[in-house]
């Protein structure tokens, strides 16, 4: 069922004025069936349902500019405002306590069909982490699954790149309009998206980036996926809100386990510690979940040591971030000799340079 163009400037009337969000919208909507009897009925009414102060808003709130302009957008190729009476919304998202009553889509709605999966992680990912979270993506793309991530930098961005790799695409929920795109840093990707795969968001166009809204579109994201995996997370971490959501909503929750020194590994061994459940690659979650298999690599493939001497260092190093004066002890380079192979390895893309003078090996 499509929804004509008269009822869904209905919807988006309803879904523009300022203080009736999306519970007291599915309140009105349950009283009265369509947005267009909504606003067809007296202020007694409506205030038996939303109280006298939201009755006058309702009655007195003239955004007709705002409505014009979302039905203007939505004519171009590639946009889309999907109401719940849409065919084409996410069932996924009528099974969550709170979904959207509308959502601004551009690119390949069809998506919204697919069974899904998110990935999501640090912003500030170790460069082994966003390798892993391309591989995990890459493999479930490739599998048909769409990946279900949030645009930010690291991880996120890391999985709509491995994503786009294969036929299953991603799908990006932002926390800003569908027509803005933050991070700028992810501009480039964000129109890869909008050509491949699909930019969601549940916020009017032109809404900037307000810290409120990312912890909000979460529940989106975990909402139209069968499952939330997780890749590096702080115990602070806005990814640990995807998580929770997921499993109050009944999704599953996947977690990559990390050095016990770090940081970014504590947030998934507390998931794992909950119940999430650990998974090397993508296989354990095409397994777990009945899927076909991807038969993905357990992790980002690495390149072979040209020489003894790399192949000395590369298992000295381990796999946590480690200092040059450490490096010097284990090894028993010259600081000199140990520069010059660091050098190498990072530019094969063996080792990547962090911040604080630390080096870290990518497997």
């Amino acid at each position: 069922m499509g929804v004509a163009t008269d009822e869904r400037a209905h919807w988006l009337r309803l879904c523009l004025i300022p203080g009736i969000g999306p519970e007291r919208q599915r309140l009105l909507l349950a009283a009265f069936g369509l947005p267009s009897r909504v606003f067809a009925c007296s202020r007694q009414a409506l205030a038996a349902v939303v109280g006298d102060r939201l009755a006058e808003v309702l009655l007195a709130c003239d955004n007709r500019a705002e409505v014009g302009h979302a039905l203007k957008w939505a004519d171009e190729p590639g946009n889309h405002v999907l109401t719940l009476a849409d065919d084409a919304y996410p069932r996924n998202l009528l099974e969550i306590p709170d979904p959207p009553s509308l959502l601004y889509a551009k690119g390949d709605v069809r998506l919204l069909e697919a069974t899904a999966l998110a990935v999501v992680g640090a912003r500030n990912a170790t460069p082994q982490g966003e390798l892993n979270a391309e591989a995990f993506a890459a493999a479930l793309s490739a599998a048909g699954i769409p990946v279900v991530s949030g645009l930010a930098l690291g991880v996120d961005a890391a999985a709509h790149r491995g994503g786009l790799k294969g036929p299953g695409k991603t799908i990006a929920v932002v926390g800003t309009g569908a027509d803005r795109i933050y991070p700028a840093r992810n501009a480039d990707l964000a129109r890869a998206i909008a050509a491949e795969g699909l930019i969601l968001s549940e916020f009017p166009l032109g809404t900037p980036p307000v810290a409120h809204n990312f912890p909000r579109r979460n529940r989106i994201i975990s909402g139209l996926a069968r499952g939330v995996l997780v890749i590096e997370a702080a115990v602070d971490s806005g990814s640990l809100i995807t998580a929770r959501l997921a499993a109050e909503q009944g999704r599953e929750v996947f977690a990559v386990p990390g050095s016990i020194h770090s940081p970014l590994a504590k947030g998934c061994h507390q998931l794992i510690k909950q119940g999430a459940k650990l998974v090397e690659c993508a296989d354990d979650i095409l397994e777990e979940l009945s899927w076909p298999l991807a038969h993905a690599p357990r992790a980002a493939p690495a390149a072979e040591a040209d020489s003894t001497g790399e192949a000395s260092l590369l298992k000295v190093m381990g796999f946590d971030p480690v200092d040059v004066d450490s490096l010097v002890m284990r090894s028993s380079l010259t600081p000199e000799e140990l520069f010059a192979m660091l050098t190498l390895l990072e530019l094969d893309g063996r080792v990547a340079r962090l911040p604080g003078g630390l080096f870290q090996r990518i497997n």
